[in-house]
């Protein structure tokens, strides 16, 4: 029984290898799709991993309130006069949040400007942010030389400022950039004492506010007090027919919660906390957690909907073996009925047909899965895309092209074992 088996499949290949193109052919239907399937789940399983690490960084504990612009509410006459727009989140906010919500276990605030750094006859456009001592405590920097700023510097108001490497090398391309000198608006003088490095790019920010889309690449930090007391809280921008000026103390607070349990239910009670100030709404609450399940609930529907449309290729690959197959079924008829005169039974008839559809789905498999793991590597090399390769995806993928190939080959099989041996025999 073994051998008469293995018969079969030895006839089954060598029918396959009598028509090598088209064979081939007929596979390509299966290795595309195979390929297919791996690939746009691999690249769908980078694109979800690089948002969600981007959430992460945000912090899991965190909360994060950013000052909102609302709506100036002007008229047309109203725009030809210089006015001040004051918004957003202050100091006495901080204290106010840590004394009337007690989750939060500290908090980091931060005020932006967006100016020209120079060093010498080299300048470069940077976003300046005065934060707090306790700043890469809470955030994904690291510290590459020097120091970050201290507790004096924010006490005494110093002009001490720490930026980071990618700012370094373009403003202090040939030097050492500790104890260099940077200045602002031409006026204001900050030294170096500290570079660090941050990793991602403008989506490691939370979405949304005036922040969104910012390079992380390009930024110098100094205390909250001498952003204050050196650059202020006023902002001038020249517009149509005059001037308009904002008034921000900060942009952005962000609270650590005790516990990540209690971060939803902080949510609510900073709103109602900061409802009481702010009643035009001029800040906005962002939860990376919340972000990170939407995130994950986002991936499983994307890979779902990519795993869809790569497995519609797989279908078309497997109705093209049933068509070939039962060509092939037409053209060895007279062969089909000597065989069943000499005396082969209808199972192996049968067993003939499906092996040479197994193996072309299952070899269109192998060298779809070899294809599809090497396809998201070149695309993360020359598209600098990141990319995924998980087992689960590369075995489903195969187990797939194999489904396909019995499936799709059971019924010219059957066909072919139906074929009544007489009327074979006289098919010319």
């Amino acid at each position: 029984m073994g051998l008469a088996f293995i018969r079969v499949i030895q006839i089954g290949i060598k029918s396959l290898m009598l028509h090598k193109m088209r064979s081939l052919l007929t596979m390509m239907g299966i290795i595309f799709g195979v390929c297919s399937v791996i690939a746009m789940l691999a690249i769908g399983e980078g694109a979800s991993y690089e948002a969600q690490e981007a959430i992460r960084k945000l912090g899991s504990r965190n909360i994060i309130i950013r000052s909102v612009q609302p709506p100036k509410g002007q008229s047309a006459a109203d725009s030809k006069r210089t006015y001040t727009a004051t918004y957003g989140l202050k100091t006495n906010d901080v204290a106010h949040l840590m004394e009337t919500v007690p989750t939060i276990e500290r908090t980091l605030a931060k005020r932006r400007y967006r100016l020209e750094a120079r060093h010498g006859q080299r300048k470069a456009a940077c976003t300046v942010w005065g934060t707090e001592p306790h700043h890469l405590q809470m955030s994904q920097a690291q510290l590459i030389k020097g120091r970050f700023l201290n507790e004096n510097d924010e006490r005494y108001r110093s002009n001490a400022c720490v930026i980071t490497d990618s700012l370094a090398q373009e403003l202090f391309p040939a030097e050492e950039p500790l104890d260099g000198m940077v200045k602002f608006n031409n006026k204001d003088v900050f030294v170096v004492v500290g570079v660090i490095q941050e990793t991602g790019s403008a989506q490691a920010r939370a979405p949304g506010g005036d922040t969104a889309g910012e390079a992380l690449d390009a930024n110098i930090y100094i205390s909250l007090k001498s952003a204050h007391a050196r650059l202020g809280t006023l902002f001038l921008e020249r517009s149509a027919g005059g001037y308009s000026r904002e008034r921000v103390e900060l942009h952005e607070l962000v609270t650590e919660i005790d516990a990540v349990e209690n971060v939803e239910a902080t949510k609510f009670s900073i709103a109602a906390a900061l409802e009481k100030s702010h009643p035009k709404q001029d800040y906005e609450i962002i939860v990376p957690l919340e972000l990170l399940r939407q995130a994950e609930q986002t991936k499983r529907i994307f890979n779902i909907v990519l795993g869809s449309i790569a497995g519609i290729s797989l279908i078309v690959g497997g109705i093209g073996i049933m068509n070939i197959m039962l060509a092939t079924v037409t053209e060895r008829t007279r062969e089909i009925g000597i065989r069943r005169a000499l005396g082969a039974r209808k199972q192996q008839i049968v067993t003939q047909f499906l092996v040479e559809t197994i193996v072309l789905s299952i070899g269109g498999g192998l060298v779809g899965v070899v294809l599809g793991v090497a396809l998201p590597f070149a695309v993360e090399h020359f598209a600098e895309m990141k990319t995924i390769v998980t087992i689960p995806s590369v075995i489903l993928a195969f187990l797939i092209s194999a489904v396909v190939g019995v499936v799709f080959g059971v019924y010219p099989a059957r066909r072919a074992a139906d074929l009544d041996p007489i009327e074979a025999l006289r098919h010319a």
